[in-house]
């Protein structure tokens, strides 16, 4: 794994082999990196990253710029090797050990990117439970995004808010936008 741009453009990035993760390809990264450049200022962004694993996207939000970012994931040892990963490359990135979905029923602050990358095996009602918790509780920013990353066998284009979809591989990231 590997930030694609920015100030640790090309920099490699080793995670543990005992972390429950998958992270995303540097191909689907960049190719989803290249759309949010065309719609966003970095240095202006909110972003919190659902699922966070290894903090992969993190990286790649703060290496561009973006300074405030969240990274949640249940898994103590995820939310340790971000938290000391940030610190080594000098990202403010913050970190909360907690269930996604609980965090989600329980947040109130507004974020303009929301990126999540849950496990591939949930079900549909569970992808369709973030973008319900997400719009539900108003989540996202005026004009911010949701980033659902999730397998091509899953198709979120019947949920309210869903915009487009692009697919990379097996992966596919669907977009779902906040109404003005």
């Amino acid at each position: 794994m590997r930030i694609i741009s920015g100030t640790h453009k090309g920099r490699h990035i080793k995670a543990p082999k005992k972390l429950p993760v998958r992270p995303t390809t540097d191909m689907a990264k960049e190719a989803l990196f290249n759309i949010l450049n065309n719609h966003y200022y970095f240095n202006d962004l909110t972003v919190i990253d659902l699922f966070a694993g290894t903090g992969n996207m993190s990286y790649e939000f703060a290496s561009r710029g973006t300074e405030h970012i969240l990274c949640v994931d249940a898994d103590q040892g995820c939310i340790q090797f971000i938290a000391k990963t940030a610190e080594e490359f000098g990202f403010k990135i913050g970190t909360l050990r907690s269930d996604v979905f609980k965090f989600l029923a329980q947040h109130t602050t507004q974020a303009d990117i929301i990126f999540a990358d849950p496990p591939y095996q949930l079900s549909l009602e569970e992808f369709t439970k973030i973008s319900e918790l997400v719009f539900g509780n108003s989540l996202l920013s005026n004009q911010g995004t949701l980033i659902v990353e999730h397998p091509k066998q899953i198709d979120l284009s019947h949920l309210p808010n869903f915009k487009s979809a692009r697919k990379y591989g097996g992966s596919v990231f669907s977009f779902f936008e906040a109404s003005s």
